[in-house]
């Protein structure tokens, strides 16, 4: 914006440029930035912003990430894991029923996402998820858990 729009000019002459005598302006009075919040911004703390002060839960010390690694897969997925080949060859018996591992493609844990074909199905894991545990279950398969 050029000088000539600015307020500033208008204000010329005028003393206190509109910030008056008594209170003066003067650089940061009530602080700057956040400061206060416990103090004289507490209202404005308190009213928009809740909980913005103290500690929740428990602290974890020495937090490793490998404890909690545990990538996990939903049963819509389960099939892409083998071929269409042996899907379709063990479609047609009903003796034996193909086995997913889904451990060696890097999955720990089974969701029950999605719906599975009408089709038994052997799936080893870590873990399962109840819901995925009993889809599995319903289509004649059955879950296996490994170490």
């Amino acid at each position: 914006m050029p000088t000539r729009l600015h307020k500033n000019r208008k204000k010329r002459g005028h003393v206190s440029a509109g910030h008056g005598r008594v209170g003066k302006h003067r650089k940061h009075p009530a602080g700057r930035g956040n400061a206060g919040g416990l103090h004289h911004h507490r209202i404005l703390f308190d009213k928009y912003h809740p909980g913005y002060f103290g500690k929740v839960g428990m602290r974890h010390f020495h937090k490793t990430t490998q404890k909690y690694y545990c990538p996990t897969m939903n049963l819509d997925r389960l099939w892409t894991l083998v071929s269409a080949k042996v899907r379709e060859e063990h479609a047609k018996k009903t003796d034996v029923a193909p086995v997913i591992d889904v451990t060696q493609s890097g999955y720990f844990k089974v969701l029950g996402k999605g719906r599975l074909p009408n089709q038994p199905v052997i799936v080893k894991a870590k873990f399962f998820s109840k819901l995925a545990e009993k889809k599995i279950r319903d289509v004649g398969g059955v879950c296996i858990l490994t170490a």
